[in-house]
């Protein structure tokens, strides 16, 4: 089995690409990061996905980006927007973070002697994050391409992005079929540590309309004074 490395938040986008890159064949080691975000809740759901989609391997490293700031996601008294979608790039958007997730993943599969890396980053029902663009992972793996020991010596290093042009919906149908079970996940931007939802964040509105759309009962936990 070829090995690969795949980035696991705990969200819905994270563990149906984990479930897809486990069923086509891969031995995957998931990968996840401690990187100061509000809650611990998700990093405890990637654990549990982890072992639920049968990763053979899991690993979290923590590197604490609250340092700098910059993001509602990583300064717990900069409040997570709650009124919709606005245009532009949100509050939420946390500096450089896919491309230090990449990079620690890249030198694990190096390690690893992996050429294929999944991240589920989405271009179609997602907040606007410059770094989920299709550009931007074209970018990433022609730089990876060129700064690693193993491409150089002819080990050419994929970056795998399965859900760039699904909606949520079809990524949610997608897990249904690859059996994932979507109340493991934790999407939330400020969930509660039992990984209870707020249902007003972007990211709930996302997720739960992805649900509707996809005409799936939505499994997502939420906080006991959540009014859908």
């Amino acid at each position: 089995m070829e090995k690969a490395v795949v980035l696991l938040s705990g969200g819905l986008d994270s563990a149906t690409t984990l479930a897809i890159a486990c069923n086509r064949g891969y031995e995957c080691h998931a990968f996840s990061v401690d990187y100061g975000q509000r809650h611990r809740s998700e990093l405890e759901a990637a654990k549990k996905l982890a072992r639920s989609l049968g990763a053979s391997d899991h690993k979290t490293i923590h590197i604490d980006l609250s340092a700098f700031g910059g993001s509602a996601l990583v300064d717990k008294f900069s409040p997570v927007p709650a009124g919709g979608t606005d245009t532009g790039i949100p509050v939420t958007y946390v500096p450089a973070r896919n491309t230090i997730m990449l990079s620690l993943a890249l030198a694990w599969a190096e390690v690893l002697k992996s050429r294929d890396i999944f991240i589920g980053v989405n271009a179609v029902d997602y907040s606007g994050y410059p770094d989920c663009r299709p550009e931007y992972i074209a970018a990433f793996e022609q730089m990876a391409n060129l700064a690693t020991k193993a491409a150089i010596e002819g080990a050419r290093l994929r970056i795998h992005a399965p859900l760039m042009e699904m909606s949520k919906a079809q990524i949610i149908r997608q897990g249904v079929v690859l059996g994932l079970d979507y109340s493991l996940t934790v999407s939330c931007y400020q969930a509660d540590e039992a990984g209870r939802a707020c249902g007003v964040c972007d990211s709930c509105r996302i997720r739960r309309a992805g649900f509707e759309s996809a005409d799936v009962p939505d499994v997502t936990r939420y906080r006991s004074w959540v009014r859908l």
